[in-house]
């Protein structure tokens, strides 16, 4: 390792292993870092970083695969929170299988009108496509993730951080209490904060099976979410803790 300037000693250009754990727990503490914050730091490429990155994420399941995990449940919330909204609503969707199930929600409001519905995920914004000109679409731009079929940084947050929507519905991979809300896939991670941040409402649905869960990358801190929207497969006593730190708790289904 190197001297910094000052007298410290640096993180410059570990062991790619160690250099990569470094970085889990820098994103962990801080909650998102930028690859050229990281490049600077370890004192290595962009490239890398990413690479690391993309090391980090190894075992993200794709979008379709996911879809087959508990399918009764991620339409029972779809169908809750697609509930929620009303004519004239700003509604910011995420990426994610629980989502797509409130944008098929949505579609068969056949009564519902004049609602605009801003997302970063492709799949999603076909599934809307269906219900022009009752419902509009935006897609926030930003560069192509496959394995997702979302979009993220670079320019993924530029049209975020000019909205003020009506509500914001982000999935995640862990919600807990202390923890808060995390999610397995780092660019994405970032993505979902700048999307509550957009929002008056910010409602996280998950499954049950996401309710006492931490992953790697923090989203934001549980008392931030105005609604939880889950099922009655979460863990009680992990939804008691969640309400009594000021979170609302929905059971759909």
């Amino acid at each position: 390792m190197g001297i910094r300037p000052g007298g410290g000693v640096s993180e410059l250009n570990p062991l790619a292993e160690v250099r990569q754990a470094r970085m889990a727990g820098i994103i962990w503490d801080e909650g998102f870092a930028r690859v050229t914050d990281l490049a600077d730091r370890f004192g290595v490429s962009a490239v890398t970083v990413r690479a690391d990155l993309t090391a980090l994420e190894a075992g993200e399941r794709p979008f379709e695969s996911s879809q087959l995990e508990a399918p009764l449940q991620k339409s029972s919330i779809g169908v809750r929170a697609a509930g929620t909204i009303s004519a004239g609503d700003t509604v910011i969707l995420d990426v994610g299988t629980t989502t797509t199930a409130i944008a098929r929600a949505l579609v068969l409001r056949t009564e519902l009108r004049d609602v605009t519905v801003v997302t970063n995920g492709l799949n999603i914004a076909l599934e809307l496509e269906r219900a022009a000109p009752r419902i509009s679409v935006v897609v926030t731009g930003g560069t192509l993730r496959p394995l997702q079929h979302s979009l993220v940084n670079p320019l993924g947050t530029a049209l975020l951080e000019r909205l003020h929507a009506s509500v914001a519905f982000v999935g995640c991979n862990g919600v807990d209490p202390e923890a808060g809300i995390t999610n397995v896939n780092l660019p994405e991670a970032e993505i979902k904060r700048a999307m509550l941040l957009a929002a008056r409402r910010r409602v996280i649905v998950a499954d049950g099976s996401k309710v006492g869960e931490v992953e790697l990358a923090k989203v934001c801190d549980i008392e931030e979410v105005t609604l939880l929207i889950t099922d009655p497969t979460a863990d009680p006593e992990v939804l008691t803790e969640i309400a009594a730190a000021g979170c609302q708790v929905e059971l759909a289904g």
